[in-house]
This record gives structure tokens, sequence and C-alpha cells, in this order.
């Protein structure tokens, strides 16, 4: 009785480890497919000159979707960036547990809404009422929101796993609250922090439906100018010229997605070369 127990026990674990590995393998066989086919065609498409000339008709090139992108990236960035950190801090370290209950319920209730709601809802709000138009502005705060809850949601989670003795040692030698954050607990969680923005950047980078509504679209470079002037961006031309039946059309469509690969890629290095650096992790 006890071995026919032990048979199932075992079998039903195999079964177990059986399913995680095939899921596994799905997920890996969709990434590396989805990564294979984008450089693959990506640079069979791409040539230098795109990064210097803009887009004109069904060809051209990118250089206003790429300063466009980059625009409205730094824009949401620096609004949500340390409005998500600040946030983090709040609900892991001061908030009580009833607010920081109601805060986390909000941010998943935020983190929930589809961002095309989120581009419509900008629309109506900047883009009529408040009379901006299309613009770098409207497309980046829409971001912003966009990307909030995720920063906010790591940092707290990060700064949760630094163990309690490193604030009771701090505590110890006489520092207040906010110098124990400062000097202390934050350089074990900046991992963390840090990944946390970098995923909300390339959140903001592949977002296409509510930049429709607020950023509009522009074949022209951005001149910086936050309102009243819309703005090109890489995912418009994935989108739209991806199904145009023209070769130059779908070539530029794959060159534009073979360009977000890599800008993706490179902020995730340069994060990580300074979280390394200044988390003081160098092995010797």
């Amino acid at each position: 009785m006890a071995s026919a127990r032990r048979v199932r026990r075992k079998w039903r674990s195999n079964l177990g480890w059986g399913f995680a590995w095939v899921a596994t393998a799905l997920v890996l066989f969709g990434l590396m497919n989805m990564l294979f086919t984008i450089v693959s065609k990506g640079l069979t498409s791409f040539r230098w000159n795109m990064l210097t000339t803009v887009t004109s008709g069904i060809a051209g090139g990118l250089q206003n979707a790429i300063l466009g992108t980059f625009e409205l990236v730094i824009i949401s960035t620096v609004i949500a960036a340390p409005l998500g950190i600040l946030g983090g801090v709040f609900v892991s370290e001061f908030a009580g547990s009833r607010l920081a209950t109601v805060i986390r319920f909000l941010t998943e209730v935020l983190s929930g809404v589809p961002s095309i709601v989120l581009g419509y809802f900008g629309y109506l709000l900047m883009v009529l009422q408040w009379g901006w138009k299309f613009s770098a502005l409207a497309g980046g705060i829409t971001l912003t929101v966009i990307m909030l809850p995720y920063i906010l949601r790591t940092t707290e989670a990060s700064l949760l796993q630094v163990p309690l003795a490193q604030r009771e040692a701090a505590w110890a030698l006489g520092m207040t609250k906010f110098q124990a954050i400062s000097k202390v607990v934050w350089r074990p969680a900046a991992g963390g922090m840090a990944t946390g923005v970098l995923m909300a950047i390339a959140i903001g980078m592949g977002e296409t439906a509510p930049l429709l509504y607020t950023a509009g679209w522009s074949t022209f470079n951005p001149t910086f100018k936050l309102t009243h002037e819309p703005v090109g961006y890489l995912t418009y031309v994935v989108w739209t010229y991806l199904d145009q039946p023209y070769p130059q059309a779908r070539a530029l469509a794959y060159s534009a997605a073979f360009v977000l690969v890599v800008i993706i890629l490179f902020i995730h290095l340069v994060v990580r070369t300074l979280v390394w650096r200044t988390s003081g992790v160098r092995k010797s």
C-alpha cells in the first residue's frame, strides 16, 4: 500500500515537472522565434542611412520615429521614475498597513486598465479639453500613467526584500528612518528598482494604441515642442507598415522592430552595468 502511494506521488511529481518543462519550452520557443524573426528580417532590411533620413511615404528612414520615441520615453521616465520610486518607498517604509493596502489595490487596478482606454482618456482630456492637440507631452503623460504602477510595485518589492537587520543596524547607529533608507537600504534594492524602471521603459517603448490617440504621427523630426505638434515613434511604423502590400513598407517595419530591440537591449546593459558598479558587487 505504501509502495503504491510512493509510486503515485512519484508519477504525479514527474507529470508536474513534465508540464513545467513543456510550458518553459513553449515560452522559450515563442521568444526565440520572435527574436529570430525580428533580427533576421531586420538585419536584411536595415540600412544605416535610415538613421539619418525621415520617413517618406511607404519608405524612407526612421530618424523622425527614433527621435520621437526618445522624446516620449524621456518625458514619461522623468515623470514616472521619481513618482514611482518615491511611491514605492512610501508604501514600503512609511505607510500604514491599511493605506498601503489601498495604494497597492489602486496600483493593480491602474496596471490592469487597457492602454487604449488610457489613450482615449488622454485624448479627451489633454488633446481636446486642454487643447494640447496631438503632442509629445500628451503622449508622454499617457505613458507615465502606464509605467507608474510597474515602477512603484517593483520598488516596493525590492525594498521589502532587504533584511530588517540592516534597518535596525542603521537605526542603532543613530540614523533616522530617511537616512537609513537613503544611505543603507537602497543599495541592496537598487538592482530591483532599476529593473522596474527598465521594465517600465520597455513597456512604454512598446506601446502603440495610447500614442495613436495622444501623440498622433509625424514624418518630420521633432522640434521638441511639447504641445501642439504631433510626433513620430517606432511602434507606429511597425503597426502601420507591416500590413502594407509593398516590400519597402514591410522592410521599414522590420527595421523599426529591429531598432526597438537593439535600443531596449542597450538600455538593459547600461542599467545593469551602473547597478553593478554602484552596488559594489564586483567580484574580485
